[in-house]
């Protein structure tokens, strides 16, 4: 009997323990305990300073026939530059809470607007240097990253978008779109089954991560838009946590972003659509940090949810546009 009012006794310290492993989740991806982490940060950090300084310097004393100032009001008086935004806005909005369909948000105005394939990711790619960073550096400060996760995606990430970038300037990423959005589609429906099954609580490390990066950042570049719903799609759909998955897989976007837009500047020179770039960029920096606050909020269901939804929704879309 004694030994039974113990063991009963000692059954009510259980709750307090299982309310608190969410906190101590969160701490655990904190910047402040992985010293990787908070490096690539502060690299991200220092060179988007670097970039805006360099742009900045070159608006006002290079060489490009007119006045800085000049340049800046007739881009400000330009119903494109605020269509720019505004897609900009919408485009960070849905990339940085899903961690997906920047690219194919942004790519899909920039053609409307009559740029050619290649442009219009070249476009994507520089906007995406500065909307991925700010975006990239949330996610880090509020504990959305899994150091391990994220080293894993730079590389073959980073080296996916190099070798995406040299095919475009070759041959027409368009042709790549079909097959890649099809496949999405059935993505985008695993990942709603996922969301809406009963899914055991303990969850394997995701697998073949950098085969997955390697493809995501070769799509990306090459077809205009894919990083997000190739990688996060596929990550969440075998059972990664929706938070840790996002803010990894938006963080790694701006390391290989960068590398993407250098090989197509260094290849095809740079992009004639800098009133559209300049839009995308300035809409994408004013929704970048709420829309990092707002995948920390949400529900992993509700995250699933959205992200299946909308994988199924664009890549269906995309599908019945190239057999239009």
């Amino acid at each position: 009997m004694e030994a039974s009012s113990l063991d009963v006794a000692a059954r009510p310290l259980a709750p307090p323990l299982s309310a608190d492993a969410p906190v101590a989740e969160e701490l655990s991806h904190h910047p402040d305990h992985h010293p990787e982490l908070r490096f690539a940060m502060w690299a991200a950090v220092s060179i988007l300073c670097g970039l805006l300084s360099f742009l900045a310097w070159r608006l006002f004393f290079g060489e490009h026939g007119g006045s800085g100032t000049q340049i800046v009001k007739d881009t400000l008086a330009s119903p494109v530059f605020w269509s720019a935004v505004a897609v900009g806005v919408l485009a960070q909005a849905i990339d940085g809470a899903l961690g997906m369909a920047y690219g194919v948000t942004a790519t899909t105005f920039l053609l409307s607007a009559g740029a050619t394939p290649a442009a219009a990711s070249a476009s994507v790619h520089i906007a995406e240097v500065f909307t991925t960073g700010l975006s990239g550096i949330s996610h880090v400060r509020l504990g959305n990253v899994n150091k391990g996760l994220f080293l894993r995606l730079l590389v073959p990430g980073s080296l996916g978008a190099i070798l995406g970038a040299v095919l475009i300037t070759q041959v027409d990423g368009k042709a790549l779109k079909p097959f890649v959005s099809a496949y999405l589609v059935l993505m985008g429906l695993y990942i709603l089954r996922k969301a809406w099954r009963h899914r055991v609580q303990q969850r394997q490390p995701p697998r073949h991560v950098a085969k997955l990066a390697l493809l995501g950042g070769f799509v990306d570049a090459a077809g205009g838009g894919g990083w997000g719903p190739v990688v996060t799609s596929n990550l969440i759909g075998a059972g990664g946590d929706p938070r840790t998955t996002i803010g990894s897989v938006n963080f790694a976007e701006f390391f290989l972003t960068l590398s993407g837009a250098t090989s197509f500047i260094l290849l095809a020179g740079e992009p004639s659509t800098w009133t559209l770039v300049a839009g995308l960029v300035l809409g994408g920096l004013f929704a970048a940090p709420f829309a990092a606050l707002l995948c920390k909020r949400l529900q992993a269901r509700t995250l699933m949810t959205i992200v299946g939804c909308l994988v199924t929704a664009i890549s269906a879309w995309n599908v019945y546009m190239a057999l239009a």
